[in-house]
C-alpha cells in the first residue's frame, strides 16, 4: 500500500468504546467456557452455576495446545499450496488491490480425506469430545497470543494500512477491534486465513467427533445428531465453496483484525457453533420421521433464502449486466454504484440474515424443547445479526446518502418481513 494515504482517527467507537471492549475481552472467553461447562453437566441448566465448579479443575491440557498448533499449521500449509485460483480483492482506499488464494474448499477436501485415512488407521476422534473444554482453553490462549502479535505488528504498519474503525488511539479499543486492516506476513493474509479455514473447518471436525462419541456410547448415531451434522456441514461447505464472496464482506473490507475477529474465528465459532452436537452426546433426543422431515424442510427454506440472496448480491457486484440480475430494478447512487431494490433484496434489506436465522433455528430444534442451552446459537445469532444490520445501515447511510433513504422507503423491513 502507498504510505501517502492517511486513515483519519476513528471518531465513532462501537461496543461501548474502550470500556465495552475491556469487558468483552473477558466476557467472550468466559461465555465459551460457561456454555461448555454447562453442556457437560447432567442437568445442562444455564442457572446451575455451583454445579460447574468441579469441572474447573480440568481446564488445562498441554497436549490440546500442541494438537491445535498442528491443526493451524496443517491448514496454513494447505493455504499456501498451489491449489485453486488466485483472485484480487476489492480496490482499497489507496487504490491498491490485494491478491488472495481461493482454495478453502480444496483444503476442506484434503482435510476430509486425511481424517478418513486417520479413522481407518484407528484415530479416536472422540478424543476431541473428551477434552473439548481443554481445547477451548488452548484455542483461547492462541487467539490471545495472535491478538497481541497483530497489535504489536500494527504499530509498525504504514498509516495507509490501518483499519478505519480501529484507529482510535486507545490501545485497548484498537487491540479489540483491530488496528491493521489486512495484516500480512509476506503474502500470507492472517485475517483472510482465519476467517474460514481453521475455525470453520474445525467446527465440522468437532461435530464429527461428537457423532463418533455417540457411536462409541450407543452403537450408532441418532437421527438428531445426523441432522445437526448434515445441516452444519452443508453450511460450512457452502461458505468454503463460495470463499471468494467474503472478499466483499464487512469483516474483510472494513474491520481490522484484532481480538474480536481472532477470538471469534478461532474459538467462538468452533466451540459455540458446535454446541448442539455436544449437547446431544450428553442428552440424546429421539425424533420421529415426521418431526425430522419438518425440520429438514425448515432448514431447506432457510438455505434457499440464504444462498439465493447471497448469490444474487455477489453476481450483481461482479457484473451488473449478468443475465441473472440484469432485469432487476435498481436505484442509482452518487458513488456510481446501484442498489438492488427487487428480487430477494426487494423483500427485506437483509434477506441473507433472514435465511441464516431460519437455519439457526433448524439446527437447534433436533435438541428438543426441554433445555434453553441448545438455543444459545439462534439467540446469540439474532442479537449479532441485528447489531450487524445496524452497522451495515450506518455504513450505507454514510456511503449512499439520499439513495439509501430511497431504498429504505422502498424496502421498509430490515430482516423479518412485516415484523422488523
Amino acid at each position: 500500500m502507498s504510505d501517502s494515504y492517511k486513515i483519519p482517527r476513528t471518531q465513532e467507537r462501537e461496543f461501548g468504546g474502550a470500556l465495552g471492549a475491556s469487558i468483552l475481552l473477558f466476557l467472550m472467553p468466559a461465555t465459551v467456557f460457561y456454555l461448555l461447562l454447562t453442556c457437560g453437566t447432567e442437568q445442562a441448566s444455564v442457572l446451575n452455576i455451583p454445579g460447574l465448579l468441579p469441572a474447573l479443575d480440568a481446564l488445562w491440557n498441554p497436549i490440546t495446545l500442541l494438537l491445535l498448533l498442528a491443526w493451524f499449521g496443517f491448514q496454513a500449509l494447505l493455504y499456501v499450496l498451489p491449489l485453486g485460483k488466485v483472485t484480487e480483492g476489492i480496490t482499497l482506499r489507496d487504490k491498491s488491490r490485494l491478491q488472495y488464494p481461493i482454495n478453502a474448499f480444496q483444503a476442506f477436501v484434503v482435510t476430509a480425506l486425511s481424517v478418513c485415512v486417520g479413522l481407518a488407521c484407528g484415530l479416536r476422534l472422540s478424543y476431541i469430545h473428551d477434552h473439548l473444554l481443554q481445547f477451548a482453553v488452548s484455542a483461547s490462549i492462541l487467539s490471545l497470543a495472535l491478538s497481541f502479535l497483530l497489535y504489536f505488528k500494527s504499530l509498525r504498519a504504514a498509516e495507509s494500512e490501518l483499519a478505519p474503525g480501529g484507529n482510535s488511539g486507545n490501545p485497548v479499543y484498537d487491540f479489540f477491534i483491530g488496528h491493521e486492516l489486512n495484516p500480512r506476513l509476506g503474502s500470507f493474509d492472517l485475517k483472510y486465513f482465519c476467517e474460514l479455514r481453521p475455525g470453520l473447518i474445525g467446527w465440522a471436525l468437532i461435530n464429527l467427533a461428537m457423532l463418533m462419541k455417540e457411536v462409541e456410547l450407543r452403537g450408532s448415531p441418532s437421527l438428531a445428531m445426523l441432522l445437526v451434522n448434515a445441516f452444519q456441514l452443508l453450511y460450512v461447505m457452502d461458505a468454503l465453496w463460495n470463499e471468494e464472496a467474503i472478499l466483499t464482506t464487512m469483516d474483510i473490507v472494513h474491520d481490522g483484525f484484532g481480538f474480536m475477529l481472532a477470538f471469534g474465528d478461532l474459538t467462538w465459532v468452533p466451540f459455540t457453533y458446535s454446541l448442539q452436537a455436544y449437547f446431544l452426546v450428553q442428552h440424546p433426543r429421539m425424533l420421529s420421521v415426521a418431526v425430522a422431515a419438518g425440520i429438514i424442510c425448515l432448514n431447506a427454506v432457510g438455505y434457499i433464502i440464504f444462498r439465493g440472496s447471497n448469490s444474487q448480491k455477489n453476481t450483481f457486484r461482479r457484473n451488473p449486466n449478468d443475465p441473472k440480475v440484469a432485469g432487476l430494478e435498481t436505484i442509482p447512487t452518487a458513488t456510481g454504484k446501484r442498489l438492488l431494490v427487487s428480487g430477494w433484496w426487494g423483500i427485506v434489506r437483509h434477506p441473507n440474515y433472514l435465511g441464516d436465522l431460519i437455519m439457526a433455528l433448524a439446527w437447534s430444534l433436533p435438541c428438543g424443547l426441554t433445555h434453553l442451552l441448545p438455543y444459545f446459537y439462534v439467540t446469540y445469532f439474532t442479537v449479532l445479526l441485528i447489531h450487524r444490520e445496524a452497522r451495515d445501515e450506518h455504513q450505507c447511510m454514510r456511503k449512499y446518502g439520499l439513495a439509501w433513504h430511497e431504498y429504505c422507503r422502498r424496502v421498509p423491513y430490515r430482516i423479518f418481513p412485516y415484523i422488523y
